[in-house]
């Protein structure tokens, strides 16, 4: 079999595969596996309280299934606990002025949230136990602990952790190496994917500068470029999907700084991501979005040059400790600052400073199928590994 695209959903689901005995090919137009948007990324775990603007839950709902089981299942394919690669506390949501939902209307949505998560069978098996998740909103005491800026009007505290992402692409990359049954064809562009004859049987794929090859099954698990091979296959992406292209900091401190977890909410604010007090995300959208678009696929970015980088670090150094001042320490103990980039696809568009812009929604992904070729919208990071899981008990004919 094919599996298009060597981020996280595609090595997921090539090692599921592999140890079940298939033959697989891991095509990526990179040079090595998990090197874009799965590494560089925040690697938020999502229970469902980041989509605070989608009242129905219906975003909840299908995000919490996979984060739950994200951490069982990605220990099985690395061989490996989590557990020291985990935020150790759990996030605060800061409330901005300007946030798209009010505060109380906020927290009204996150006790609904708690609800969920609660009564989930997989409640137990999440990164930390959640089956008492509970979001507290923070006094006044508590939230002048962490700011004292009045743009923030208001904070809760999630249950919600994350990981880091550049770790877990490290051991995934190991892994898939390791795997026998698992060929990778890195530096390899996929142009189409085509059925040979017939839509079941086999499909030929495509790849630039190099002679096509037949499979039985093809699944598509490209990010930015899946829609583009789908149209070549016979899928016609449903209309309403956009890309980003964002930038984010990684830092690393000298010595261990005491810098909270933090989310700005609601809208195009930031982050702040401590996974084990030396190792830091950080980023601001609006410095950090380069590119937007809703054309079936998008160009990356041309890389900053020196100058544009030191004003991209110091934009987000300048906005972030204005509203989160202990930041400043893990710029001031930083030993290492990484600029890095990665594409966002959505099954929705707008702007995020927008309530009524259907970004806000994160409930369409899933699995597409044309006889034996798998179009796969991975949804967010923290989903892949249970997509993969659920696409391979399929494909194996267990469920």
């Amino acid at each position: 079999m094919a599996i298009l695209g060597a981020g996280i959903m595609g090595a997921s689901l090539a090692l599921m595969m592999a140890r079940r005995g298939y033959a697989v090919s891991l095509f990526d137009k990179e040079s090595e596996p998990m090197a874009c948007a799965s590494r560089w990324n925040e690697g938020k775990i999502h229970l469902g309280y980041l989509y605070g603007n989608d009242p129905s839950l219906l975003t909840a709902r299908h995000l919490l299934s996979g984060g739950l089981r994200f951490g069982r299942l990605v220990s099985e394919l690395i061989g490996s606990n989590l557990e020291t690669h985990t935020t150790f506390s759990e996030d605060l949501y800061l409330v901005h002025r300007n946030s798209i939902v009010a505060v109380e209307a906020l927290g009204a949505i996150f006790e609904s949230v708690d609800v969920l998560v609660r009564s989930h069978a997989d409640a137990t098996s999440y990164l930390a136990d959640v089956s008492a998740a509970r979001s507290n909103r923070l006094s006044r005491t508590e939230l002048a602990d962490v700011t004292n800026s009045d743009q923030i009007v208001g904070g809760f505290q999630v249950p919600e952790r994350s990981v880091n992402t550049r770790w877990v692409a490290d051991r995934l990359c190991a892994a898939l190496r390791g795997e026998p049954n698992i060929s990778l064809r890195m530096a390899s562009k996929v142009l189409s994917a085509q059925p040979v004859d017939g839509i079941d049987g086999k499909w030929r794929v495509a790849v630039a500068g190099k002679k096509s090859e037949a499979f039985d099954i093809v699944v598509n698990c490209l990010w930015e470029g899946r829609l583009a091979v789908d149209r070549t296959a016979g899928i016609e992406p449903v209309p309403g999907w956009s890309h980003r292209y964002r930038l984010c900091l990684f830092g690393r401190t000298r010595q261990p700084v005491n810098v909270p977890c933090a989310v700005v909410a609601l809208g195009p604010f930031g982050d702040i991501k401590n996974y084990d007090g030396r190792n830091f995300y950080l980023s601001w959208y609006p410095s950090g979005l380069l590119a937007e678009s809703g054309e079936l696929s998008i160009e990356t970015p041309q890389a900053l040059d020196a100058d544009a980088r030191q004003r991209f670090i110091g934009d987000v150094r300048a906005t972030l400790a204005r509203l989160v001042p202990s930041v400043s320490s893990m710029f001031d103990d930083a030993e290492e600052l990484e600029v890095r980039g990665g594409f966002v696809f959505a099954q929705g568009r707008g702007s995020l400073s927008d309530p009524k812009a259907t970004i806000h929604r994160r409930d369409q992904f899933g699995v597409n199928r044309l006889g034996n070729y798998i179009s796969v919208d991975t949804g967010k990071y923290s989903t892949a590994p249970w997509l993969a899981d659920r696409l391979a008990r399929q494909i194996c004919g267990i469920e």
